[in-house]
């Protein structure tokens, strides 16, 4: 397997604390990160300690990350020819380097989200997108970093990225289209009313992987402050100090081009998706974090559906808990994702074969994290000067 470090450029802190506090309710912040972090850092600066691995020579210094996952769809659907979605695969193609073998990890679209933060590979239950909001029940672990057992919900000892950005001193947050309050969930052992769209309310909770990990969600106003309506986001960009390093965003299901007809009635699928990306991408772009230091990421969840397309790369394994992450073979198809940066060259592309646990350690790597789960896997694809190929940064 080739390793990306040697991949082949391709073109193609009695008034001060109150003050703080004030500022923190304003911006919605907790007072450690109004104060500048939890380690007395800005936000967008990363903390030093002893557990804190180096940066590779390879990887730029972004501090501002952007991820924006559309749902089902595959790879040759969205970037190739006759694509309804002329914006993402044509404007917004030309502005980054597009990497053209990037896999999902699993079907359905819950173990992908969930492999993107935790590295946790599927279970049958995350496998069929958690219809009853289960506990999970574990009875071991195994390497890498896996909990063996069935449920949903994840135990507070799984390790998350969010959780380690939050002990590093970084900062996060998750922000939802149409998720009328921050951290909406079922109660734990309850049905699911979100799996499909009406009319008024679109949020689908499966496409929210924060909420699926107790260590997240038992701590109600951790949760709250850091799980947000995409509305709140136009406010964060106005300012590199509100501007989380780590930005995840999900459309609704509507416009992340699931629903062929969206349940108010207008046409669905990659022309909505389009929609939703000249609305908020403009907005990233031209924001002063994303500027200064930040790279976009636009991925797909999975491939269209498990029949067509099961395949996958990096020789994924499976995991402990079922036999086949992606149902009927051993992945989720190919998606492919676009990395727009002032550290990427405009209309270029990567051939190297990616996954969504490579994303998760490439994300790792970036903010000097230890890879946890799928993404310690040995010789697991990481982003390199491939995708980190606008050649003037590293001179």
């Amino acid at each position: 397997m080739r390793s990306p470090r040697s991949t082949a450029l391709r073109i193609g802190p009695f008034r001060v604390g109150l003050v703080l506090l004030a500022l923190a309710v304003a911006l919605s912040v907790s007072p450690a990160e109004a104060s500048g972090g939890l380690n007395g850092k800005a936000p967008g600066a990363a903390a030093v300690g002893p557990d804190r691995p180096r940066r590779p020579a390879y990887v730029p210094k972004i501090r501002h990350v952007f991820v924006i996952n559309i749902e089902n769809k595959g790879y040759d659907e969205t970037f190739g020819p006759g694509t309804a979605s002329p914006y993402l695969a044509g404007k917004l193609r030309r502005k980054g380097v597009l990497l053209n073998s990037h896999y999902a990890t699993a079907h359905n679209s819950l173990p992908n989200y969930l492999a993107q933060i935790s590295g946790q590979a599927p279970n049958l239950q995350t496998q069929a997108d958690c219809h009853t909001f289960s506990r999970f029940h574990r009875t071991g672990r195994r390497a890498p970093g896996q909990a063996v057992g069935t449920g949903c919900v994840y135990p507070r000892s799984v390790r998350t990225l969010p959780r380690q950005m939050t002990h590093a001193g970084l900062t996060w947050r998750g922000y939802m289209q149409q998720m009328r309050q921050p951290c909406v969930h079922p109660r734990i052992g309850r049905r699911d009313t979100t799996q499909l769209a009406t009319p008024g309310h679109n949020y689908a909770v499966r496409h929210n992987p924060f909420m699926y990990f107790r260590s997240i969600i038992s701590h109600h106003a951790y949760c709250r402050r850091h799980v947000r309506p995409l509305h709140d986001l136009r406010v964060d960009l106005r300012h590199r100090r509100t501007t989380r390093n780590l930005s995840y965003i999900t459309p609704d299901l509507c416009q992340d081009g699931h629903d062929a007809t969206c349940a108010n009635g207008e046409k669905g699928g990659l022309r909505q998706v389009d929609r939703f990306l000249k609305r908020w991408v403009p907005r990233i772009l031209s924001s002063p974090a994303f500027k200064r230091n930040g790279m976009l990421i636009i991925t797909a969840d999975e491939s269209d559906n498990a029949v067509v397309d099961s395949s996958a790369c990096c020789d994924e394994r499976s995991g402990p808990n079922v036999a086949q992450a992606g149902i009927l073979g051993p992945g989720g198809g190919k998606v492919g994702a676009l990395v727009i940066s002032r550290f990427t060259r405009h209309n270029t592309w990567s051939t190297t074969p990616y996954n969504h646990y490579s994303l998760l350690a490439s994300l790792e790597e970036i903010f000097r994290l230890p890879k946890i789960g799928m993404a310690k896997v040995h010789g697991l694809p990481v982003f390199g000067i491939d995708v980190y190929n606008n050649g003037w940064w590293h001179r």
